[in-house]
């Protein structure tokens, strides 16, 4: 099973079968996801321990009667179809993600398929066009094929390894510290290539929260301030961050437009899919996006599922296990710590570039939560005190929480709209 999902992971990001043409007429992707779940199937490794699990199927069914309920039928196949894949996926990996060593890999797996976009990239630059036959998009900025077509797409899985490059760059070995720190600064580099806003945020975000756990809120704030001016003289786009500026107020008008479509239709939205069909452009923000297109209820469930992951990486981040006095189990739990911290990171990088984009229902966003959903429920395994998470026991919070979110957007795009005027 985990060969398979590695390889299916494999295929997800770096994508020969979009630009080998031997692969062009090979659905590789799909066989490989289906013996991938067999193989999950008739293993011993299904788990079921996390509120995750019964979130995401809930939310492909919503996704299914949103589009139902706006008078298209068959509709429900085509979200079955779209979103059914992710879901497996998901099972799938974070089955496969049940133990330290299987979880560095897969971020060994993500870094290096990352370096790999990367080094299309700095072809790109170099001579117009990239090995796959993609070349520069018209403004300048590095992109690839099929979900990483869009700049700012490469520029989200960039800011969501980077910390797992840092993270491999503490294992013992020179020569490997100082491979995976050039994997790091490659991402980086990525990064910048990609002149993505969001991304650039998102890397600051990492930072931060980095910089916030390790010195405090004072010194995390001042760098940030400092980080943020550094990347304005690195980034021509981050110079126009304002909402005067016509692509930041087309996202707000965005924003804007998608909150009355709740307002229209608050129970199961307009429908999964159906964000253009009311505005010329998307969403530009995943949150926004997933409540427009699937109300109040849809907006629930995928709040719960981001939140619960946040959750899960804090409660290791802050729990103190017992017998933490003898030396084998203290270094044990640093261990699961540092991975918590790395994970955590992850996540802080790829909702931070989310919040700009939208990517509800992107692939890569449902590996990354299977991987710590995987890393959770195998750390509770050897450390069993830590937090058993279940919806009967906490998952009233999401209610008020969603609540809350969405009274904040509203705000937040008010305000946005009288700064702008």
């Amino acid at each position: 099973m985990f060969p398979l999902i590695i390889i299916y992971l494999i295929l997800t990001i770096i994508r020969p079968q979009e630009y080998i043409p031997a692969l062009a007429a090979v659905p590789v992707l799909p066989v490989v996801l289906i013996l991938a779940f067999l193989s999950w199937m008739i293993s011993n490794a299904k788990t079921f321990k996390a509120p995750q699990f019964v979130i995401l199927p809930i939310f492909l069914l919503i996704l299914m009667i949103s589009v139902v309920v706006n008078g298209w039928t068959g509709g429900a196949l085509d979200q079955l179809k779209k979103f059914g894949p992710i879901v497996i996926a998901f099972f799938v990996f974070a089955a496969a993600c049940n133990t330290q060593r299987r979880v560095m890999i897969a971020m060994a797996v993500f870094v290096l398929c990352s370096v790999v976009l990367v080094a299309h990239g700095v072809g790109q630059v170099r001579d117009g066009v990239g090995w796959t036959g993609v070349p520069l998009s018209e403004d300048g900025r590095i992109q690839y094929l099929g979900i990483f077509n869009d700049p700012n797409d490469l520029g989200l899985l960039f800011a969501s390894t980077i910390p797992m490059a840092v993270f491999l760059s503490t294992l013992r070995g020179f020569l490997l510290r100082v491979f995976w720190l050039g994997c790091a600064a490659a991402l980086f580099y990525g990064t910048y290539l990609t002149n993505s806003r969001g991304a650039l945020l998102a890397v600051l975000v990492v930072a931060g929260v980095y910089v916030w756990h390790r010195r405090g809120f004072l010194t995390a704030g001042t760098l940030g301030v400092v980080g943020l001016a550094c990347m304005k003289l690195l980034s021509s786009r981050m110079q126009q961050l304002d909402p005067d500026e016509e692509s930041a107020f087309g996202r707000v008008d965005a924003w804007y437009e998608g909150l009355h479509m709740f307002l229209s239709h608050p129970v199961f939205g307009v429908g999964a899919g159906n964000f253009t069909e009311y505005n010329d452009l998307t969403a530009h923000n995943s949150f926004v996006l997933v409540l427009a297109e699937t109300g109040f209820i849809g907006y629930i469930l995928w709040l719960a599922f981001v939140g619960y992951s946040f959750w899960m990486m804090l409660t290791v981040l802050r729990y103190k296990p017992e017998g933490i006095d003898d030396p084998e189990r203290a270094k044990a739990w640093q261990s699961e710590q540092r991975m918590a911290l790395t994970l955590l990171l992850s996540l802080c990088g790829l909702f931070s570039a989310a919040f700009f984009l939208s990517r509800s229902y992107m692939v890569v966003m449902y590996l990354v939560t299977a991987m710590v959903v995987g890393f959770y429920v195998s750390a509770r395994q050897r450390f069993p005190g830590l937090r058993l998470f279940t919806l009967a026991d906490s998952g009233w919070r999401w209610f008020p929480a969603a609540v809350g979110s969405i009274a904040g957007f509203f705000v937040l795009v008010a305000v946005l709209l009288h700064t702008s005027t």
